[in-house]
């Protein structure tokens, strides 16, 4: 039975990444299934990208299988359509070559813990369990960058990578940074020699990944917008959530839409029942005049020891570990523009805006979430965000 932490909460210490990640599974409404329009919206805009890879790809004889794999398929329709339009475009080559499509071969692949129950749903009955791997392999991923753990360093309070108040690399130190680009660079040349391994010659690879534009990896880009200033705040309202006078004077005092300086606030008596008038209270002027203390849900240490396992590279950082690895050759490396990684409809909705934006961060983080601080606050700091 797993230990319980702060609140009698049952939580996964020590995490292993590849034991718990996954996207959020299901149908409900923080599943990734629910909160993968921005990624399809990007899909379907770097389709010719994808068919300009497969024209690339060798045609073998028919009567040997052409197999496909996802990598990183997640639990959404997003790999089911890209798989599709795979297909179709290799069946349309075949047959302008004269020749009868060859069966078709797709494996999904992702961490043990993906929730491939909700994708086989998904699935059209067609599949035959048991064609096995031949000569081709076209390789595919459409994913964001996850780390392979999050660097031992940037939760070490000795350390100058010591990623102190933050969850996330986004506006960090340089000392964090190098440590995310250090565990990138090992992940990334570690998944290409594994990748080298199992595809034979002539196979090609199209991977879609994270990436940002800036030279300054603390800067980024969309994965700023999706874990940052919103998402660092909710965690900060968990560690700063209670402000208690002292016990001279009988009343709690809980902040509700919190500024950087102070924000509104409720006053109740120790029984729950209100006792006065929503006031402003500046935060920490009080706190530094010793006029109330702060109770946290979690504390600042929890909130520390937990980060975003996520690097977007620039296209220098994927192009170096490429060629010092040696196992590929890059036939075509480019930035690619998605647009907004939310999809909000209507767009200038405020609360619509805030709720796509806590539903995408909890469809893709939610999981590690839950295994750091329980689901009960889990679903408070989604609820903050």
């Amino acid at each position: 039975m797993a230990p319980r932490g702060e609140n009698n909460i049952v939580v996964v210490p020590n995490m292993k990444l590849e034991k718990v990640f996954c996207m959020k599974g299901g149908n409900g409404e923080g599943s990734y299934a629910n909160n993968s329009q921005a990624q399809a919206r990007h899909a379907r805009s770097m389709l010719h990208l994808l068919r300009e890879t497969l024209d690339g790809v060798q045609l073998t004889s028919p009567e040997v299988p052409f197999t496909v794999v996802d990598l990183g398929c997640s639990s959404g329709s997003n790999t089911i359509f890209t798989i599709e339009t795979i297909i179709k475009h290799m069946s349309k080559r075949y047959e302008e070559a004269g020749f009868k499509p060859p069966e078709f071969s797709a494996f999904f692949s992702d961490l043990p813990s993906n929730d491939f129950n909700t994708l086989f749903q998904l699935l059209p009955p067609i599949a035959d369990p048991g064609v096995s791997m031949e000569e081709y392999l076209a390789a595919k991923g459409h994913r964001s960058y996850f780390a392979a753990a999050v660097p031992d360093c940037v939760v070490d309070k000795q350390s100058t990578a010591y990623n102190e108040g933050r969850v996330f690399i986004h506006g960090a130190n340089e000392g964090t940074a190098s440590a995310y680009k250090k565990q990138f660079q090992s992940d990334l040349s570690g998944f290409l020699r594994s990748r080298a391994q199992e595809m034979m010659s002539g196979g090609s690879m199209f991977l879609v990944c994270l990436g940002r534009t800036s030279v300054d990896p603390t800067d980024q880009g969309g994965a700023g917008l999706l874990f940052g200033t919103h998402f660092q705040d909710a965690w900060n309202d968990l560690v700063l959530e209670w402000l208690i006078w002292p016990s001279t004077c009988p009343t709690v005092c809980r902040q509700y839409d919190k500024g950087m300086a102070g924000g509104s606030a409720e006053v109740f008596d120790q029984s729950g029942k209100r006792t006065g008038n929503p006031f402003l209270t500046i935060r920490s002027r009080l706190i530094n005049d010793r006029k109330i203390q702060c109770i946290g849900l979690i504390t600042s240490e929890k909130r520390d020891n937990f980060n975003i396992p996520v690097y977007a590279p620039s296209i220098q950082d994927f192009r170096e570990v490429v060629e010092a690895n040696g196992s590929f050759t890059i036939n075509k490396l480019e930035v690619f523009k998605g647009g907004s990684p939310l999809v909000v409809n209507p767009p200038d909705d405020e609360a619509e805006v805030g709720r796509a934006l806590a539903n995408s961060c909890r469809s893709v983080a939610g999981v590690l979430i839950d295994a750091h601080i329980g689901e009960e606050l889990s679903k408070e700091l989604f609820f903050k965000g």
